[in-house]
């Protein structure tokens, strides 16, 4: 297995993104164990963990992470103009953009991420009803898909990697 590569400024910063907006990788473990516990007797919390760890390697990962943060950021603090303003603020359903987003994450590990993310993000299980509580007063319309996808990546890193596909192993 390849050693790990320096921790980039880019990953610094998307997890510190992450840890100040409230989201652990234990609180996104968690929905991985909650998406794959079924199919695995024997999965472990660490096993969740390591491949949540490995999916935030990815550069295409992070920049999604900074980017849909800095949507929601600029959103609380209404600095974003009309009509964008309200639709990311109320989360309105047929924008969809911050779907994309989650689909960049999603698509690092193939199709069977896009399955994972679907049913997640219906379902809402864990951080993820957190996220979506609007009483918070944040504003998480990009977070909350963006934590659903990589755990639904993660999810897919697992299954691959349990399946014995060797290209898992190094990234």
């Amino acid at each position: 297995m390849a050693k790990d590569k320096k921790v980039t400024e880019l990953e610094t910063t998307a997890r510190e993104w992450l840890a100040d907006r409230g989201v652990t990788i234990d609180d996104m473990a968690e929905l991985v164990h909650y998406l794959q516990s079924q199919y695995h007797d024997e999965l472990s919390m660490e096993e969740c963990r390591f491949n949540v760890n490995r999916v935030l390697k990815k550069r295409e990962v992070q920049n999604a992470i900074i980017t849909g943060i800095q949507m929601d950021r600029l959103a609380e603090k209404k600095m974003l103009e009309e009509p964008l303003q309200t639709t990311i603020e109320i989360d309105e359903g047929l924008y969809g953009i911050d779907e994309i987003i989650a689909f960049s994450i999603v698509n690092v590990y193939g199709s069977i991420g896009f399955t994972n993310y679907g049913y997640i993000d219906k379902q809402k299980p864990g951080i993820l009803k957190k996220l979506n509580d609007k009483s918070s007063g944040q504003c998480h319309t990009f977070l909350d898909d963006i934590v659903g996808a990589i755990a639904a990546a993660a999810s897919s890193r697992l299954a691959h990697s349990i399946a014995g596909d060797t290209d898992t192993e190094e990234d």
